[in-house]
């Protein structure tokens, strides 16, 4: 039976047997006994995004009374649940994001608890996933950008729309009206300004 460790990009976790590309934490937030979460989905407002491959490392996944491992489809999927590359083992990545998002921001080049506090905000609201509110058309956000209709994610790319699943996309057209933003603004900046996220090998099927 799969473990409750797969985030989706309304930042909920839920226990499905694909695990995705990327792994990452929130913290501690499960019980090594039963390999299960606990109530909470974060100890850290530094929500991360890492590599599944580090040094030959290799942990048993909820097992010790350490960081709690998640999974993410891609890195899309992570950053429109509210995380951000790691500087410890995606250094380059997690710089170049840096760089992106204080290009799209403005302001002094950010620490990471500086961009950890500001994706704080955006990302909750009343405990559950804050959704932002699209300010323009779907085929102007750039891509890796995440979207909402209703209960579903859409990716954005190539000013097209593809159905998030947690074993890749499909195309498919939203049924009804989108309801905001997933990706927080401040990660959209980041995106808009040039930073590239690595997406699931089935948004280029």
């Amino acid at each position: 039976m799969p473990l409750q460790n797969r985030v989706t990009p309304f930042g909920d976790i839920v226990a499905v047997s694909a695990r995705g590309l990327f792994t990452g934490n929130r913290g501690i937030i499960h019980d090594p006994a039963t390999r299960s979460l606990t109530k909470r989905r974060w100890t850290t407002r530094a929500w991360i995004i890492c590599r599944c491959d580090y040094k030959g490392i290799r942990r048993p996944v909820m097992a010790q009374r350490s960081w709690t491992e998640l999974f993410f489809l891609d890195e899309a999927t992570a950053l429109a649940a509210g995380h951000r590359p790691c500087f410890l083992c995606r250094g380059e990545e997690a710089r170049a994001f840096r760089e992106k998002w204080n290009a799209g921001n403005g302001g002094a080049l950010p620490k990471a608890q500086d961009i950890d506090l500001r994706l704080h905000a955006e990302r909750l609201e009343h405990g559950g996933k804050r959704l932002h509110p699209l300010k323009g058309p779907l085929a102007a956000l750039p891509d890796g950008t995440m979207v909402a209709s209703g209960a579903a994610a859409y990716l954005v790319r190539g000013g097209r729309t593809l159905l998030w699943q947690p074993d890749g996309y499909r195309r498919a057209d939203p049924p009804g009206p989108m309801d905001g933003l997933l990706t927080p603004p401040s990660t959209l900046a980041a995106l808009a300004a040039g930073y590239r996220p690595v997406l699931h090998p089935t948004a280029f099927d």
